[in-house]
């Protein structure tokens, strides 16, 4: 093939063309394009390097819209944008095609501009996250890591961080635990949840550090974290936060991360709170009693029970006696408050983590048959995600089961709770 010099003046023309072509394109002709769908995306992707921030900006929106896979390496090369609300909006587009929805109620959804920067909110909740056998894309993880790490302003790098815990993406660890260096409190407590999220044990030591940190909002959330990554090299630390802090919401979280680190240690620190004039330490000195499965703790765990009066630890005495053996389902029985509780919508989530680590025991799950093929609506729909986290193969044709419910959203929750189950086993 035999390439010719275009002569200068000619060469400049079709320049002058292209540039002004560019020039006169506008975000609504960049929406337009759009409406060709997936087949507008590599159209869509070439305008993510062009040099006006409006045709930019637009343009991944408009591909995390489409959300097929092929809009996933437009949007991984979006994250790498010197601009923050592009790579929040990346961002939110990733984690939109793995959870669709997510970017009717993510941070890219509140976001504006205001003069030369951007303001936005994230939401209080934070407890979404994809199902265990969706798997994302590894380079997904890795562009979100590194936004963590290395995004524009600490609101780019606050959203990658929950982005990876939505992703469950635990090869991004490292790029938390960078993160969690940082200044900035959201940056900091969004890598904190992310870790929660994804559960692995092996982080829980780089966070050691935050345990005693000055803004409340994060010590929080490191003990929290602590105490679900089940790091019991940090006990002796979160006993000291318990007897020197003079915040109620830190000495509450410090007192629940000692209940989930069973030492035979801590029975004083129970024996301490099991009576204390707030509920929420009564609860928590009840969940480490019932940690600690010692069969004569049981007769004053029952006349507590008996005698407690506030709903929240009336299902941490109703989880322990269920710990130490009582796991009879009749009609006043511990276990049978924890599973009609899944009908409350004020307490359905404080009794659902405590069914899913009972349901760990086969014999338990096996009491839990009945109500998750013959409760209500919302006991075989929290019943089955219980199923899914605790149960095993033998298990998974009463999920199969369920799946055919007559209910049509019990039964797709079978049969999600079905596919958990089989890709956790």
């Amino acid at each position: 093939m035999v390439f010719r010099r275009l002569p200068l003046p000619l060469f400049l023309s079709l320049g002058l063309t292209i540039l002004a072509q560019d020039a006169a394109l506008r975000p609504k002709d960049v929406r337009e394009m759009a409406k060709g769908g997936a087949d507008a995306i590599p159209k869509l992707a070439a305008l993510l390097t062009n040099p006006d921030f409006n045709i930019r900006l637009e343009a991944v929106k408009q591909i995390s819209e489409i959300a097929t896979q092929h809009s996933l390496d437009p949007l991984i090369q979006a994250t790498h944008d010197s601009d923050a609300e592009i790579q929040i909006r990346a961002t939110d587009g990733l984690v939109n095609f793995y959870l669709p929805g997510y970017l009717k109620t993510g941070f890219a959804s509140s976001v504006r501009r205001v003069g030369t920067g951007i303001k936005g909110h994230f939401t209080d909740t934070n407890d979404q996250a994809i199902d265990p056998y969706i798997t994302p894309r590894p380079e997904v993880i890795s562009a979100l890591g590194a936004l963590a790490r290395n995004g524009a302003t600490p609101d780019a790098r606050a959203n990658a961080a929950r982005a990876v815990g939505i992703l469950r993406g635990k090869a991004a660890i490292p790029d938390l635990v960078q993160a969690m260096h940082s200044k900035d409190t959201a940056v900091i407590y969004e890598s904190l949840v992310a870790l929660q999220k994804i559960r692995d044990p092996e982080a829980a030591s780089s966070i050691a550090f935050l345990l005693r940190d000055l803004d409340p909002k994060v010590q929080v959330a490191a003990i929290e974290t602590t105490g679900l990554l089940l790091n019991k090299s940090a006990l002796p630390d979160l006993v000291d936060v318990l007897n020197h802090t003079r915040d109620a919401k830190v000495r509450r979280a410090a007192l629940t991360s000692i209940a989930m680190l069973p030492a035979g240690s801590s029975r004083e620190i129970y024996a301490r709170y099991i009576g204390d004039k707030d509920e929420k330490m009564r609860a928590a000195a009840a969940e480490g009693y019932a940690r600690l499965k010692n069969p004569a703790d049981l007769p004053m765990l029952e006349k507590a029970w008996q005698d407690e009066g506030k709903t929240s630890p009336r299902l941490s005495m109703a989880f322990a006696q269920a710990m130490l053996g009582k796991t009879e389902l009749s009609e006043f029985s511990p276990l049978q408050l924890l599973v009609n509780t899944l009908n409350s919508a004020a307490y359905h989530g404080e009794a659902f983590p405590f069914l899913v680590e009972l349901a760990r025991d086969a014999a338990v799950r096996k009491s839990l048959y009945t109500p998750l093929l013959q409760g209500t609506k919302d006991e075989k729909i929290n019943l089955a995600r219980v199923m899914a986290g605790s149960g095993d193969k033998n298990d998974a044709p009463q999920l199969e089961k369920l799946s055919h419910d007559t209910d049509p959203d019990v039964a797709q929750e079978g049969l999600r709770a079905l596919r958990n189950l089989q890709a956790r086993t």
